[in-house]
């Protein structure tokens, strides 16, 4: 073994102050804890309780009182005044002060004062009162050293400002802002909140590879990987919809999964190469099934977090009770632009129009990728309450059954709200020589330049093949939900360690 430190000279081992000079003392205050017996590290501490349930259960405590109560907390140190005599010890449930007093503890104990910093990890036995001040008390009689800190924490009172190192640093984020910790546990309430939905909807929770030996499920540029000991290149996956739906093939009615998908695209407030969706699909449902369980879905995580279905985010107060508006794509984009694409026969009258509303057009855009150019243009800055926007062109939805009524367009619909898609649902395509042909088309656009377009899966067609039921299928994007229920602007403040440029 060697104490060099590696080649990377981005790395700084901990015992070298180069980049810190702050670490000196705390250094001093590790060497001397070690050479007083003391291990800064140990390996256990029992904990028998925690700030926040203590300040719950002696809320009605008086001031000035004694409870006689022995406990063992433990935590960090965000504050110490008079010399250790008087800590806040924050756990993540709170904070609770710490009285360190030579009428409770011995000389030995409180020698340990001297080797604390701000930051450091320590364990306190010792029992509880309310001061004379009204604050809950835990009166020490031993302290144990769990964790030397060598680097200080930000000032308390600026706290952790840059953003980019709050991404960068997302512990220090965390340890510094009681925002951000709000954020992550409204995450994971959120998530458990769409499982238990689901599961008393008799959904049944799955898991599909990752790893994909055919790009499809969504029109997405792929991350590439190969396989050594099979020698074959392999996908990260962009959707799990084709291996639910070989599931629900397979006799599994209500299947679910919550997954991470990865995607090879640009970086933005709204995209993370990888990112989190809840993807479901429901035997004999069609689209509209969706739309209903959209609504469920939302309002019980409004629920869940606020207590009610009204969410404030920035300028805006949205309503997540159903029902919500549920208008035509091409509808929409004739409010807005006047132009009725259903009256424009093909795809190059489609791009003359586009042209008069000054769309940024290639010049190799389908019918219905007109459309949806003028969409996004025109209409998606418009959508701030939840709105369904239904019935999408054939062209752009390869997996989405044909409408009933208009063979050009798809039973499919996007969820937006804040300007943002959320949700995505199909009446799913289970014709599989429509399914072969929209393939086919597929490989010809991909053929053609377009790397998003999906590859031919002949073993999915071969699935469907052997019956699929008819079936609504839906997507939706945790972490852009996420994002409305907690009123936070960008995705890298709900995903806790977001893809960053290397610094």
């Amino acid at each position: 073994m060697t104490d060099h430190a590696p080649a990377d000279p981005i790395f700084v081992a901990p015992h070298d102050t180069r980049d810190n000079p702050l670490k000196a003392p705390r250094l001093e205050k590790l060497k001397a804890a070690r050479e007083a017996g003391i291990n800064p590290y140990p390996y256990r501490f029992e904990v028998t309780a925690r700030a926040g349930e203590l300040q719950a259960r002696h809320a009605d405590l008086a001031a000035d009182t004694e409870t006689g109560e022995t406990v063992r907390v433990a935590g960090r140190i965000r504050a110490m005044r008079n010399s250790g005599m008087f800590i806040d010890l924050h756990d993540e449930t709170g904070k609770i002060q710490i009285f360190s007093h030579k009428d409770y503890m011995t000389e030995a104990e409180r020698e340990k004062l001297a080797l604390l910093d701000i930051g450091d990890i320590v364990g306190v036995e010792g029992t509880v009162r309310r001061t004379k001040r009204g604050e809950l008390t835990v009166n020490t009689a031993t302290i144990e050293l769990l964790s030397k800190t060598i680097l200080p924490l930000p000032e308390k009172y600026h706290g952790l400002s840059d953003i980019e190192q709050r991404y960068r640093q997302r512990y220090l984020d965390l340890i510094m802002n009681e925002e951000s910790r709000r954020v992550f546990r409204q995450r994971s309430k959120l998530v458990s909140t769409i499982r238990h939905v689901l599961e008393d909807k008799g959904f049944l929770e799955v898991e599909t590879p990752m790893l994909h030996p055919i790009l499809g499920g969504a029109s997405a540029k792929p991350f590439e990987t190969h396989h050594n000991a099979l020698d074959m290149p392999l996908y990260l996956r962009i959707a799990p919809e084709l291996y639910l739906k070989r599931l629900t093939v397979g006799g599994f009615e209500r299947v679910f999964e919550i997954n991470r998908n990865f995607r090879n695209e640009g970086i933005s407030t709204r995209h993370n190469p990888e990112f989190t969706m809840m993807e479901l699909y429901q035997a004999y449902a069609d689209y509209t099934d969706m739309m209903a369980m959209v609504e469920d879905l939302f309002g019980a995580c409004a629920m869940a977090l606020h207590g009610a279905t009204t969410v404030a985010f920035g300028e805006h107060t949205i309503e997540f009770a159903g029902p919500y508006r549920r208008a035509r794509m091409t509808d929409l984009v004739q409010e807005q632009t006047g132009v009725d694409f259903l009256l424009v026969p093909d795809a190059e009258k489609a791009r003359a129009k586009g042209r008069e509303l000054e769309l940024p057009l290639t010049g190799k855009e389908n019918w219905g990728q007109v459309i949806e150019l003028a969409f996004e243009h025109f209409v998606e800055p418009m959508l701030i309450q939840p709105t369904h926007v239904t019935d999408f062109p054939r062209e752009i939805s390869p997996l989405a059954k044909a409408h009933r009524d208009d063979p050009r367009l798809t039973e499919r619909f996007e969820t937006f709200c804040n300007a943002w898609e959320i949700a995505n649902a199909f009446s799913e395509l289970n014709d599989p020589q429509d399914q072969y042909e929209r393939f086919l088309a597929q490989v010809r656009a991909r053929e053609a330049g377009d790397d998003e377009a999906q590859m031919m899966d002949r073993d999915y067609v071969t699935a469907l093949e052997y019956g699929l039921p008819p079936a609504g299928g839906l997507g939706v994007g945790i972490d852009r939900l996420v994002m409305l229920m907690t009123d936070s602007p960008s995705i890298r403040d709900v995903i806790a360690f977001p893809t960053l440029r290397r610094k």
